[in-house]
């Protein structure tokens, strides 16, 4: 195993011979070169996906277009923080198995997904990314559309690659912070736009093969501080975590790395004030909660059981050279979600 935290810096393959990562640890960007015919697992158990988070203080937009082996879920979230009020919509095809043709690379290619009420495609364009969105009767009779662009300029991202315990089983994720947004939504007769100043997106791209049952943490904000672009990716659960974790500090473009963080959720209620702690003290803050889009699945074989919370986030959080950024209020996400699929 490498060593804590190793950084990769060469490009390679993603997977050797027996379907194993061939150098676990973390990037700034993709350096591994994934390749769906080097899987030595089963179709159902390979996971795709691609997700875009757009939000401001008010409000936020959420969609995922994903290929999950035998079972493909195909999902757009609308949130108003002032309310607050959220819905959510999804679309679930059967049996999949690479016939959505997702990017082997995020930077290239498109994410296409058409089928009855919904349309949606994400885009690599000049500078950035684009998300258009048309899904009918999305809650009701009431329809949403969406023309959002994302601007993407030379900057870190955070990209990791580590395997689960089990043979042939890995994580590939890549998280894209800090992509200032401007377009809008339209919902139930009212336009809602976004503003490059102060509104971000956040990509996660992701391709493995999980195990069965598993747990995970994930949070994940953005702002704007004097001009400078700051976000954070926070996250564990993700198999085994010993090369590296995908702890993320954005900074006017640049990563810094952090190691181990821990969600501390009051156990009765995911609305009550959350702590979120680091192991040397890089990331220090208190969560305040606004709403919680839960959803639970359970068909016995089949469990999904997830509280993505949206709240704002106050604390401190320091760079790799000791600098110390003050969070205030920032409208962010944390959450905890358990899956048997």
């Amino acid at each position: 195993m490498a060593e804590r935290n190793h950084e990769v810096v060469r490009e390679q393959k993603l997977l050797d011979a027996r379907g194993n990562i061939a150098e676990p640890g973390w990037a700034r960007r993709q350096l591994w070169t994934y390749e769906r015919r080097a899987i030595r697992a089963p179709k159902l158990r390979i996971k795709e996906w691609d997700y875009y988070l757009v939000q401001n203080r008010d409000f936020a937009a959420a969609f995922t277009i994903s290929d999950d082996g035998y079972v493909g879920l195909q999902s757009v979230s609308f949130l108003d923080f002032t309310e607050p009020w959220e819905h959510t919509e999804t679309i679930l095809d059967a049996f999949p198995m690479g016939k959505l043709h997702l990017p082997k690379n995020s930077s290239v290619g498109n994410t296409v997904y058409e089928s009855g009420r919904l349309a949606m495609r994400f885009s690599v364009e000049k500078g950035g990314r684009r998300i258009r969105c048309n899904f009918k009767r999305f809650n009701g009779e009431k329809d949403f559309s969406c023309d959002i662009y994302l601007g993407q300029p030379p900057m870190d991202t955070m990209v990791i690659a580590t395997p689960w315990e089990k043979q042939g089983h890995f994580y590939y994720n890549q998280k894209i912070n800090c992509m200032r947004a401007e377009g809008y939504v339209c919902y139930d007769g009212k336009r809602y736009e976004f503003c490059p100043k102060t509104d971000f997106g956040t990509l996660d791209w992701g391709r493995g093969v999980w195990t069965y049952d598993n747990v995970w943490y994930w949070g994940s904000g953005n702002c704007d501080m004097d001009g400078k672009a700051f976000g954070f990716n926070l996250g564990y659960g993700f198999g085994d975590t010993r090369a590296a974790t995908e702890n993320v500090i954005f900074y006017d473009g640049r990563a810094h790395k952090l190691d181990e963080v821990k969600f501390h959720i009051p156990e009765d209620d995911y609305c009550k004030p959350w702590k979120i702690t680091s192991d040397n003290g890089r990331f220090e803050t208190d969560f305040v909660p606004v709403i919680d889009r839960s959803a639970k699945l359970d068909c016995k074989v089949i469990l999904s059981d997830q509280h993505q919370v949206f709240g704002k986030m106050s604390g401190t959080a320091v760079l790799d050279d000791g600098t110390r950024l003050e969070m205030r209020d920032v409208m962010c996400f944390a959450e905890r979600v358990h899956n048997r699929y």
